[in-house]
């Protein structure tokens, strides 16, 4: 389970995200410019739907303890390339 929850709103969106699997969890703070969830959703979906998106993306790729636990949604995209071609499968 993916629980997001926004935390600030404004030019830079920051979120808190729990990721929850059988026994255990991690946290994650997330921040993503207002012009990255345009680019990335056309605002077509919630930004918290959108981090969902993102985690359901990274978790495809690695185990949730692997996931930064403070990051920017930008830097998806250094480790895994086809983060923004694939995105809206996820969404």
């Amino acid at each position: 389970m993916i629980d997001v929850k926004q935390t600030r709103e404004g030019d830079l969106l920051e979120f808190s995200v729990t990721v929850r699997e059988e026994s255990s969890e991690t946290h994650h703070r997330v921040s993503m410019a207002q012009s990255t969830y345009e680019k990335l959703t056309g605002g077509n979906v919630s930004p918290e739907r959108c981090i969902q998106a993102a985690f359901k993306f990274l978790l495809e790729r690695e185990p949730k303890e692997s996931i930064l636990s403070s990051f920017d949604v930008t830097v998806i995209s250094r480790y895994f390339p086809s983060f923004e071609r694939e995105f809206s499968r996820y969404i």
